[in-house]
């Protein structure tokens, strides 16, 4: 019995060493059923070899991190997920902002001196874009194939002026790859002689030219450093305690440009759209085309451009509490919208900038559906509801107008109190600051001080009347060189008596909005009459205006046909204290008024006489032009600020966006 006992406390013993390994903290509990701590010929055992299919584990050989792992294999998984998703995330952002930022956002690089873009574009291209632009350059080169001027120095680029990729010279022979990079070479002189003029460098052209007059400008550099302007400074500014800011806060609007050229349609537009977002709306723009040069600006002012114009376009437009259409040629885009979602021409406002015959006919299916038309003046809204009333259409929407107004930036500069005026910059310093403008423009320009400026800044074409403004300064000039022998016997008999003589300027050299047959017969024009070449001015296309106004003496408006739809550059150039001669048609008479702010002519050939008439009066009567522009530039502050046109604004959107 002893015995016994002893060998039952020895197995209870030996029993319970074999339990020890449990109470380890590292191990688990499917170690104690595990390996040589389970008796061979136990249950347990038997079990186990019967239900598994793998050799058993020894904790023995098991490290703590291997354990680890196996007991947190989903947080192991997550690890790994996590770290790949921010090497994925690194490399496309690395390639976003890095050396692809220029192909990948296709604007807003810089260049090699660290100019940015939008004041590169300051400095407009003196060639001339296929189809649309000719251009004014002091080489004897002229493209026969386009034009039969000999004399006349205009250069047209050829479609496929591309440096060929390497591929494509890999496959020529040798012979043919180097006539090729020697084309290539002369392609990239010319380009370096634009690109050189685009970022301020003196262009490789002639100051004067006798053939067709003086290129000057742009004075975008001239004009920052006198004006001490800055991106900051010429930001949109919102009236926070007007109407107009009550109704756009926190909306959301989409506009339609039809292009980017720097016209009125455009210009008004990009402004309605920094307006909005500094009164703290969401603004997307569609731009059905990218002809012209406002992409920088649009980018520069940080507003949205929606890259697709089609299904994407529509989309935005469906989120939107208004889609503003800015011109009569969005009526491809509103029909398609309107195709696409029905409901959509409940929140359409259409500001409709034109007044010719051709824009209607292309609009009018579509007038009577959108939820508003608004047009630019009244004398405009009467002729369109006219052509309504021939057409038996019946406008269901509601109608309005909006008149135009003179932005912050050139009121600042003109020295008219605007939202940009700071106790160390205002109307008073302003007005000083423009004298010096003035001065330093006028002096580049070649100008003495008793040399009359008269300017016309627009895209160049037949509906603008450019080539009967030169006929009428033709006429002033003859009358000047017949009466050449008594102004000279007055100077001699008055002392310090100085000779007026009359300058044209004529812009936008460069836009695509010119009309290149157009353009080589104003040049031929001028060309034939050696006198009248030496008072023309030409300018490139350009933003940067407020030099222009500062130093011109007078402004004309010669649009024909059914004359100017309202015409802002009457008002900026009114602003600025210029007397305006204008077509007495359209929204320039309802502007300008005769013989108080201006003087007014007939349309086409006949009106040429009355505006060489009215030039040369201007140009012997100096007070008269100083009383003229101190009238209109009143008339600005009554009537074509930016605050006047926003109240006007406002109560369009109040009736667009107001639930019934």
């Amino acid at each position: 019995m002893l015995i016994m006992e002893e060998g039952s406390n020895r197995g209870d013993l030996l029993g319970n060493i074999a339990r020890l390994p449990a109470l380890r903290t590292n191990s688990s509990f499917k170690s104690t059923l595990s390996g040589r701590s389970t008796p061979r010929g136990s249950p347990s055992a038997s079990f186990r070899r019967l239900n598994s299919s793998r050799t058993p584990r020894r904790e023995g050989r098991s490290s703590g991190t291997h354990q680890w792992f196996r007991g947190n294999r989903l947080l192991f998984w997550l690890l790994l997920i996590t770290l790949w998703a921010y090497a994925v995330f690194y490399v496309q952002s690395q390639w976003a902002h890095g050396l692809k930022k220029e192909t990948f956002l296709g604007y807003g690089s810089k260049t090699n001196d660290g100019k940015s873009d939008y004041k590169e574009n300051d400095r407009r291209d003196l060639t001339s874009h296929k189809n649309s632009s000719a251009v004014i350059s002091g080489n004897d080169t002229i493209d026969t194939s386009q034009s039969t001027l000999k004399d006349i120095d205009v250069v047209f680029p050829q479609k496929g002026n591309v440096v060929p990729s390497r591929q494509t010279l890999k496959r020529k022979s040798k012979r043919s790859a180097r006539g090729s990079r020697n084309k290539t070479s002369d392609k990239k002189k010319a380009a370096v002689q634009v690109e050189a003029t685009e970022i301020g460098q003196e262009p490789d052209i002639p100051k004067r030219n006798t053939s067709y007059g003086l290129i000057v400008g742009p004075f975008g550099l001239t004009e920052d450093r006198i004006l001490e302007w800055s991106p900051e400074m010429r930001s949109g500014t919102c009236d926070r305690k007007g109407e107009f800011a009550r109704l756009v806060w926190s909306r959301k609007f989409v506009l339609i440009f039809h292009e980017l050229s720097m016209t009125g349609a455009p210009l008004s537009m990009m402004e309605l759209a920094t307006e909005l977002l500094s009164c703290g709306a969401t603004v997307s723009v569609v731009v059905l085309s990218k002809k012209g040069g406002l992409m920088s600006e649009l980018v520069r002012r940080k507003i949205k451009v929606v890259e697709d114009k089609a299904s994407v376009s529509f989309k935005t437009a469906m989120k939107a509490d208004l889609v503003i259409a800015g011109s009569a040629v969005c009526t491809s885009w509103i029909e398609q919208y309107m195709a696409h979602f029905p409901a959509g021409s409940s929140h359409i406002a259409w500001w409709i900038m034109e007044n010719r015959r051709e824009y209607f006919d292309r609009s009018k299916l579509v007038l009577n559906r959108v939820k508003m038309v608004i047009f630019l003046s009244k004398s405009q809204s009467i002729q369109w509801l006219a052509w309504c009333a021939e057409e038996n259409i019946k406008l269901n929407s509601q109608h309005s107008w909006v008149p135009l107004s003179v932005n912050d930036e050139l009121a600042f500069v003109a020295g008219i109190a605007c939202s940009l005026n700071t106790p160390s910059a205002g109307p008073e310093k302003m007005l000083e600051k423009r004298k010096l403008l003035r001065n330093a423009v006028r002096e580049e320009m070649g100008l003495k001080d008793n040399d009359m400026l008269v300017m016309s800044l627009s895209s160049i074409n037949a509906g603008k009347g450019q080539l009967l403004l030169l006929e009428s300064a033709q006429m002033v000039v003859e009358k000047e060189i017949s009466q050449e022998a008594n102004i000279k016997t007055v100077v001699s008999e008055s002392e310090g008596m100085q000779e007026q003589i009359l300058k044209v300027l004529i812009g936008s050299v460069g836009s695509k909005s010119n009309k290149i047959p157009y353009v080589k017969t104003m040049l031929n024009f001028v060309s034939q009459h050696s006198n009248l070449s030496k008072s023309v001015l030409w300018t490139p296309a350009t933003t940067r205006v407020a030099s222009l106004y500062s130093a011109a003496d007078a402004y004309v408006i010669n649009s024909q046909g059914l004359g100017e739809t309202f015409g802002r550059v009457t008002i900026e150039a009114m602003a600025f204290g210029l007397p305006v001669l204008g077509t007495d048609a359209g929204g320039t008479k309802d502007i300008v008024e005769h013989n108080k702010t201006g003087l007014l002519h007939p349309m086409g050939h006949p009106g040429a006489q009355v505006l060489s008439d009215n030039l040369h009066f201007l140009l012997k009567n100096p007070l008269a032009r100083q009383e003229m522009g101190t009238r209109g530039r009143e008339k600005v502050k009554m009537m074509y600020l930016k605050r006047h046109m926003y109240k006007r604004f406002a109560e369009v959107l109040f009736r667009c966006m107001r639930i019934k």
